[in-house]
């Protein structure tokens, strides 16, 4: 972040942080109520577990399972890009499996919808699950 006051920011930009900020609590500081605190009440998301759409209760649910299975998982956001209302993030996912202790990677893209300050809206599609064999898997 680059200092700026959030008076400075331009609501585009508010809303990529916003983006960032949420997955940074929500993954990587396994903080299970940012999904209260950064989405709105009617908050949908459009690829949930098993695809299809849920709400903020089972994405947090669906987060409690993925950090029992993978306690120590992290992403990276590698790209993100916003434009109106929409920000959307290239992800790089990495952690260590519980009960067979490999490391594993997947990659991901997400798109928000973002409204009064709120993620209010989500799509994502992510890679399969690939064993690493090293720290990180090279493309």
């Amino acid at each position: 972040m680059t200092g700026q006051s959030d008076v400075d920011l331009t609501d585009v930009e508010r809303n990529r942080r916003l983006a960032i900020q949420h997955l940074d609590e929500f993954i990587n500081h396994k903080d299970l109520d940012a999904v209260i605190r950064n989405t709105s009440e009617d908050f949908v998301d459009h690829d949930g577990p098993g695809g299809k759409p849920s709400d903020r209760d089972e994405a947090r649910a669906m987060m409690e399972q993925l950090q029992e299975m993978i306690p120590d998982l992290r992403v990276e956001i590698v790209d993100s890009l916003a434009e109106g209302d929409r920000v959307v993030q290239r992800n790089i996912w990495t952690g260590t499996h519980a009960r067979s202790g490999r490391r594993l990677e997947f990659h991901g893209f997400v798109l928000w919808r973002a409204a009064g300050g709120k993620l209010v809206e989500r799509w994502a599609t992510v890679t399969p699950l690939k064993e690493l064999t090293t720290d990180r898997l090279e493309w």
